[in-house]
């Protein structure tokens, strides 16, 4: 099991802005191209925040709290049920036909993994023509452009939702993968003492990774301090520091999907590896089957890092 901190992943600005070039926003829009793109492109701007939306936001934006893509307290990274997302977007005014840009608050690198994860969601339910505003909406803010306090109300539209597992890695899968019967590259997208078990979400059992995962923090894709996810280096040397040589999956796990989502956006979306998937339960649904897991502590270490506070 190798741990690493990856240097920047690269190639990333190029790729986003072909993606641009080619009619779209790409993946990943500043709020420069945003404001300079909008008026023709007339995208969605989906607000995941769920406080700060009242106090100023970009006008015409729809509020959509983070919660509403998200799974119950005991599992936090469990999709929603399909029909429940579905009436969601319906209220939303969410149309596949139209550019969708999500932002998040942005104040900490931690926040990209909402705008992510909300992505990744949109995606695997049919929508392609999706971005995210890079720093969210303090970097629209700080950047200078014009903020609304007016509430959108939007027209509610009809959908028909179905699931596209093609980046969803479940746990039955992922079981398959630790007793060897499937192959894929595991990557743990949490910090090192989650990874190592001295940390561990108050929702798992157990602390701990999967047996044979890669560590690669979602952190490692920052500048120090930074909200906005970097673009700064070569996409091959990930693949060569995972191991990734052909097809193979990548699954990205975490905690509840949420720092994952990090590491399968900047994999697949802006890295364009193929065949990364997310596992949304992560380590709070996988704890819970009594599965075999590495670097968990034994008893008496588990309880010592209760004590001194590391298991928050």
């Amino acid at each position: 099991m190798k741990r690493f901190v990856l240097p920047l992943l690269g190639g990333l600005a190029s790729l986003a802005a072909s993606a641009a070039l080619a009619g779209g926003l790409g993946p990943l829009v500043s709020p420069q191209d945003l404001a300079a793109e909008r008026a023709s492109l007339a995208p969605i701007i989906l607000d995941i925040r769920a406080e700060g939306y009242d106090k100023g936001h970009i006008a015409g934006a729809v509020n959509a709290p983070y919660g509403l893509f998200r799974g119950p307290a005991a599992n936090p990274g469990k999709v929603p049920p399909v029909v429940k997302l579905e009436a969601t977007y319906e209220r939303l005014g969410l149309d596949p036909a139209r550019p969708v840009v999500v932002v998040s608050q942005g104040d900490t690198d931690t926040d990209f993994g909402a705008a992510a994860r909300v992505y990744w969601t949109l995606k695997s339910t049919g929508f392609r023509d999706l971005s995210i505003l890079n720093g969210g909406a303090t970097a629209w803010a700080n950047a200078g452009l014009p903020l609304s306090n007016e509430a959108v109300t939007p027209a509610p539209t009809q959908l028909s939702v179905t699931w596209n597992d093609a980046w969803t890695a479940q746990t039955p899968a992922v079981e398959e993968v630790v007793k060897g019967k499937h192959k894929a590259v595991l990557v743990d997208a949490r910090p090192r003492p989650f990874f190592e078990g001295r940390k561990a979400h108050p929702a798992a059992k157990r602390p701990g990774t999967l047996p044979g995962a890669e560590n690669l923090p979602y952190t490692s894709f920052f500048q120090p301090g930074a909200t906005a996810i970097s673009a700064k280096a070569d996409a091959a040397a990930l693949k060569e520091k995972l191991g990734i040589k052909g097809g193979e999956e990548v699954v990205s796990f975490c905690n509840t999907g949420h720092w994952a989502a990090t590491d399968w956006f900047a994999l697949s979306e802006l890295g364009g590896i193929e065949n990364v998937k997310l596992y949304p339960g992560s380590m709070v649904e996988y704890s819970a089957t009594g599965a075999k897991m590495e670097n968990t502590p034994g008893l008496f270490r588990n309880l010592l890092n209760q004590i001194m506070g590391s298991q928050g």
